[in-house]
């Protein structure tokens, strides 16, 4: 049995216990500083800790760019979180073509949801209402149904997310039948194992291989089925649940300190990861609301989750302790156990001190959705409402 996680990539949890006034103080500090920080051309410069080759000018994506700090600045003020000030989508469209140019210069597709086009227009519609950008982010979707990737970032699951978000914020049938095409499109690529099982094959970045994670993998894939689940005909997803449920017991790792996934079907990671991109955290995040009985393993994952501990690469969503946090969420949302949500609280007091501390060293903070401080805004106010409102992943009617 390989090791189920790598104690060198986590770090033991603080001591602070939960205190929602100072969950609100960041909340406050982190947009303050946001907004200070834009540019005029509503963007942010390059974090120091992020991956960038040198001369790489601001990131406009909706993972690590402009469009991310737009939707988390607007679902902060949304929710009641933050208060009213500029959220900057007067840029979106300029974004939208720098952004094309930067992909299409390092040979990547532009309609994806995370990286491309697709997020931009849907963050573009939410906060302008600009039917252009209704119209162009559905000719995106129609263009991604069959991309090759299968998985959340680039591929039809993470499209079939805006879909999602536009047919219940406009109760358009166009969007309910983009979302189906999705569907197809998945139906038509799965592989069906002899116990009933499914999995499908990824082509990603030059490589193939059946990847079991929520942003790259099987787990994104189930998440988009599950949360658009009453626009598929009853028999076909009793269909899909049940295959669905059957692979992800099939390919979990059992152990002393929990359930683990490894990144792919056959992977040899040891030890393996524990976060939302790959791991236990995407794992119950894509799966928690499948109305099948894996509470088991939810809960052993979970409690893998809890056993490993906070990330010592800091607050974010992908790869980071709210990320990892938000699994906690989940967990809450789905089985109303109180100590899930301490769980998620006690992870929030520590991301808190980890955006702190990586403040005070760098000197700023990290305008970004997944890998920065406005997710963490956005978890910090999930943890003291006690809600899972994941931006970007689920959406307010």
């Amino acid at each position: 049995m390989p090791d189920l996680f790598d104690p060198e990539r986590h770090e033991p949890l603080g001591e602070a216990g939960w205190d929602a006034n100072r969950a609100r103080r960041a909340i406050e500090a982190i947009v303050a500083e946001v907004r200070t920080e834009a540019s005029e051309a509503g963007t942010w410069a390059i974090h120091p800790r992020e991956e960038a080759a040198e001369g790489t000018p601001p990131y406009r994506n909706l993972y690590l760019g402009s469009a991310g700090v737009t939707l988390g600045l607007d679902h902060l003020i949304r929710i009641g979180a933050a208060a009213p000030g500029p959220i900057f989508a007067d840029r979106l469209g300029d974004h939208l073509e720098v952004n094309r140019r930067m992909l299409a210069g390092l040979n990547f597709q532009t309609r994806s949801y995370l990286m491309g086009d697709a997020g931009i227009r849907l963050i573009e519609w939410r906060t302008t209402a600009a039917s252009e950008a209704a119209d162009h982010l559905a000719a995106v979707v129609a263009e991604n149904v069959d991309d090759p990737a299968l998985e959340m970032m680039w591929g039809a699951p993470g499209t079939m997310l805006a879909t999602l978000a536009m047919h219940r914020w406009t109760g358009e049938a166009r969007w309910a039948e983009l979302y189906r095409q999705g569907v197809e499109a998945l139906d038509r690529a799965r592989v069906d194992d002899e116990a009933g099982g499914v999995i499908w094959v990824q082509d990603l970045y030059g490589r193939k291989g059946s990847y079991l994670g929520a942003v790259h993998g099987f787990a994104g894939i189930a998440f988009a089925l599950i949360a658009g689940r009453e626009l598929t005909e009853p028999q076909a997803w009793s269909r899909w649940s049940a295959s669905l449920a059957r692979t992800l017991e099939a390919t979990a790792l059992h152990g002393e300190a929990g359930v683990n996934w490894a990144p792919g079907v056959g992977a040899t990671q040891v030890p393996m990861v524990v976060q939302i991109c790959h791991g236990a955290p995407g794992m119950i995040y894509g799966f928690a609301g499948l109305d099948e009985p894996i509470d088991d393993l939810l809960v052993g994952a979970g409690e893998l989750v809890w056993r490993a501990g906070p990330l010592i690469k800091g607050a974010n969503f992908c790869h980071g302790t709210d990320g990892n946090g938000y699994a906690f969420l989940k967990l809450f949302e789905r089985t109303g156990d109180q100590l899930w949500l301490d769980r998620a609280r006690a992870f929030a007091m520590h991301a808190v001190a980890q955006s702190d501390a990586e403040a005070k060293a760098v000197g700023r903070r990290r305008a970004t959705l997944w890998t920065g401080d406005i997710g963490l805004a956005a978890y910090l106010a999930d943890c003291i409402d006690g809600r899972c409102r994941f931006p970007s992943l689920e959406f307010d009617a």
